[in-house]
């Protein structure tokens, strides 16, 4: 696969699709996601060797990051990386491919990105950073947590989105954040494009006492859902569609910009 280690066995007319997310290389979400991808291109993963939820676009600095090839039926398709999502798609763009990328995906996850949370997902940051370096990239998660759930919702919009993107040259450096309810697919009412909701998380952290008498805290933080607006990512979720939230990344706050011009003077 564009890597020298896959031999000449690549069809380099095809689209190139990088996968990765942040349940670990043998989740299941990401195995469904990579047969789902073979169907528009050649596919390559590369995603942490364990559970990496949670960890926004972490960077690993301060020790070395190791990767590990990753075989099927004695076929290579893809590296084990033991870092994080944004290690993974730093480490393929920047020294595994010898090309970009048509498309980078990051999933399936399991467990919703609404709202808030796209600030601290590493699937939503794998996905931004492919957007970054211009790269089309979605981030694609499932309501439910249970590796059990069927996951043909997510198929569906993935067929359909992804042949969208490849066809449609007018679609440049885009980021959608696409989440599925957790219903039976066949009642999946349509796809929603919709806003990041104002939900938010009220903190908690438990106290407890691990078996040598020491403390520790364990977040049990409950997710509050305080948005009524109906083109909103969490409704669109709980009234039954699949939710597809274009993301942009511009932290600078224009309100305040030529407010604080006078700090100049100070």
């Amino acid at each position: 696969m564009i890597l020298q280690d896959y031999g000449n066995n690549v069809d380099k007319t095809k689209p190139l699709i990088l996968i990765t997310n942040d349940d670990g290389i043998d989740a299941p979400g990401i195995m469904i996601l990579f047969n789902i991808m073979k169907e528009f291109g050649e596919v390559i993963i590369v995603a942490p060797d364990k559970q990496q939820s949670a960890v926004s676009s972490a960077l690993t600095i301060q020790r070395p990051i190791k990767v590990f090839p990753k075989y099927l039926n004695n076929e290579l398709i893809g590296y084990a990386v033991d870092g994080t999502p944004t290690d993974c798609v730093k480490i393929a763009l920047f020294t595994l491919l010898d090309k970009k990328p048509d498309l980078i995906v990051s999933g399936i996850n399991h467990g919703l990105n609404t709202s808030i949370n796209v600030l601290y997902s590493g699937t939503v940051s794998g996905a931004i950073e492919g957007m970054l370096m211009g790269i089309n990239s979605i981030a694609i998660s499932h309501q439910s947590h249970n590796y059990d759930k069927n996951l043909d919702g997510a198929k569906f919009v993935l067929r359909k989105v992804v042949q969208e993107i490849l066809s449609n040259k007018n679609i440049e450096k885009i980021l959608l954040n696409i989440n599925i309810p957790d219903i039976d697919p066949k009642e999946i009412k349509g796809i929603k494009v919709t806003k990041l909701s104002n939900s938010q998380w009220i903190d908690k952290f438990e106290k407890r006492l691990d078996p040598w008498g020491n403390t520790y805290y364990w977040f049990t933080g409950e997710y509050i859902i305080n948005d009524n607006s109906e083109d909103c990512d969490d409704r669109a979720i709980e009234n039954g569609y699949i939710s597809i939230t274009p993301l942009s990344i511009n932290f600078t706050d224009y309100k305040n910009l030529n407010k604080l011009k006078h700090f100049e003077n100070l």
